[in-house]
């Protein structure tokens, strides 16, 4: 375990106490018949254990985790985002909310385009005009349907957490250096996270201004956010700039409720989002797809098990360039892409003996990317119940932009549209007509919370960030523990790798197996080393009732048991 020293705030109508104290950063907990939260700070995983002591269950955990990561996790935690929730209740019902920000009413498919019709992705990715208007805060009172306890509670510690401030631990300092100038550059009066000097770990982040847009939501509901003094700061932050989200934007946004995307793998239903998260599609085709090939046969990172994951990859993202969007906007073809009919198909020019064309794989060109600055939290409550939810602002601190008087960032999440069909988005994914802008809806996204049963009960929950590389990396935690056989450590830390089709080469992470990496290039693969893929964070539960939650070793993810 790694110790760092922290401002903890433990609380609950109260300041119990406020002092600094060794705050570990639990990587790994078993444990027997208990309830566990697994998200990317040690606070928050700590804030929804609070409420799950208090007689809170997964639900009541994931809004108190959810609403201290906007405090604790500031470059991707946040009440200015959206995101998905997939959820199985005690009871086998399964729940998918789809709370994504949506196109503003005066966004247009050629807003980023200039005189000459060339795309800026500048301001796809950067200031007001970036913004999608937000859904988290309605997400999180869509939850509050299922949860036992009342929003008045859950959101007690995340206002204590930015009221009486917390340490920052050495990556988020890192972070927060390197953003400086984006901040200057894109807020017009002076903010929280920017300083003279250099933060560094264990200095304190007190957010005032957060505080209490946290007590106008508290008393309010989510009017406290959607109308009001909350919603009147932040349509006066996209006056500074060229924002244009309305008033009447944000009161009219709303929370969708969809079927879950369910499908069988060796023996386990999974449970996943479907469409406009692309996300539980691409999972289900590249599980399909590689189980032709039967992928129990060979071991972790084998140049055989590499080459079929990564082909079923392609095939995927390819698809995921051509057919997927908004379903509310565009024909939903998830059936057809699911379909044995069509994965057979697609699975008829993989050849082990060589690397299949590009061109043979999909018709697009230029697929946009996607950001990796994202957040996961998985939770397994005592009763049963299980939750996986991923948020985002899109990139790092998402537009950069904090709401003047408001003190939280908002996202840049129009930059998952296709800004211009064959433009790449922040993460290097290309995306067609399918993704085009349009006034009202929800962009495209690769988020991936999905919960895997067993006889109708949750046997693994699971999530990461990551962009483009979610459903890989879910794909490949799947695979290690149903295929190959790993422990959840070890299948959510092994070195991973990722194919998108375009641009056409394998990304991997270092230390990635260089006899796996000289096999496939002898075949004509082209390999990539970037930074890490993925903060994976993962609960397994067995047959027994013994519980193994295990946090990304990539970031300060953290595991609280009850």
């Amino acid at each position: 375990m790694k110790k760092i020293k922290f401002v903890v705030f433990t609380l609950w109508s109260v300041v119990i106490f406020a002092q600094f104290t060794d705050y570990d950063i639990v990587k790994e907990v078993k444990t027997h018949n208990k309830s566990v939260v697994v998200s990317a700070h040690p606070l928050a995983s700590e804030a929804g254990v609070l409420v799950l002591r208090k007689g809170g269950n997964a639900f009541d955990a994931a809004i108190a985790t959810q609403y201290a990561l906007a405090v604790v996790y500031p470059q991707a935690g946040n009440i200015g985002g959206g995101g998905f929730l997939v959820a199985v209740k005690s009871n086998g019902e399964k729940i998918a909310i789809d709370f994504r920000e949506t196109a503003p009413a005066k966004a247009h498919r050629d807003m980023y385009l200039d005189k000459k019709g060339v795309a800026s992705t500048d301001l796809s990715q950067n200031g007001r005009l970036a913004v999608g208007i937000p859904g988290s805060v309605a997400g999180f009172y869509e939850t509050l349907k299922y949860a036992s306890l009342p929003m008045e509670v859950l959101i007690q510690p995340a206002i204590d957490l930015a009221e009486k401030g917390f340490a920052i631990t050495e990556k988020e300092a890192n972070l927060l250096n390197e953003c400086q100038k984006d901040f200057a550059k894109h807020n017009k009066s002076s903010i929280v996270f920017v300083k003279e000097q250099p933060w560094k770990a264990g200095d304190i982040l007190v957010q005032k201004d957060l505080a209490e847009t946290l007590k106008r939501i508290q008393k309010f509901g989510k009017k406290g956010f959607y109308e009001g003094k909350t919603a009147q700061l932040i349509v006066e932050e996209m006056k500074r700039g060229n924002g244009i989200i309305s008033l009447e934007d944000l009161k009219n946004y709303q929370v969708k409720n969809r079927k879950p995307l369910t499908f069988d793998y060796k023996g386990h239903q999974v449970v996943s989002m479907p469409l406009p998260s692309s996300g539980g599609i691409l999972l289900a085709q590249m599980l399909k797809m590689s189980a032709y090939e039967n992928l129990a046969q060979y071991q972790y990172a084998s140049p055989e098990a590499v080459q079929i994951m990564v082909e079923a990859e392609r095939r995927a993202y390819a698809d995921r360039a051509e057919y997927m969007g908004d379903p509310d906007f565009i024909e939903d073809k998830t059936e057809m892409l699911l379909s044995d009919e069509y994965l057979e198909k697609r699975w008829t020019s993989f050849n082990m003996s060589k690397a299949t064309p590009s061109a043979e794989v999909g018709k697009i060109v230029n697929p946009n990317q996607e950001s990796t600055q994202t957040t996961h939290i998985s939770i397994l409550d005592k009763e049963g119940n299980a939750v996986s939810v991923t948020t985002t602002l899109n990139g790092y601190y998402g537009s950069k932009v904090v709401v003047s008087g408001a003190g939280f960032f908002l996202n840049n999440e129009m930059d998952d549209f296709s800004i211009k069909p064959g433009v790449p988005n922040l993460f290097g994914a290309v995306g067609g007509e399918a993704n085009a802008i349009k006034a009202g809806k929800r962009m495209l996204s690769s988020m991936t919370p999905s919960i895997l049963l067993k006889d109708n009960k949750p046997v693994m929950v699971v999530g990461t960030p990551g962009g483009t590389t979610i459903p890989t990396s879910i794909f490949q935690a799947i695979v290690n523990v149903v295929d190959f056989k790993l422990s959840p450590n070890l299948a959510i830390n092994l070195p991973k790798f990722h194919h998108q089709w375009l641009p056409e080469n394998i990304a991997v992470e270092k230390d990635f197996s260089k006899a796996t990496i000289k096999s496939l290039e002898q075949k004509g693969y082209v390999f990539k080393e970037r930074g890490s893929i993925g903060k994976t964070e993962i609960i397994l539960k067995d047959e027994n009732g013994n519980i193994t939650a295990v946090a990304d070793s990539r970031g300060d993810d953290a595991v609280a048991v009850e």
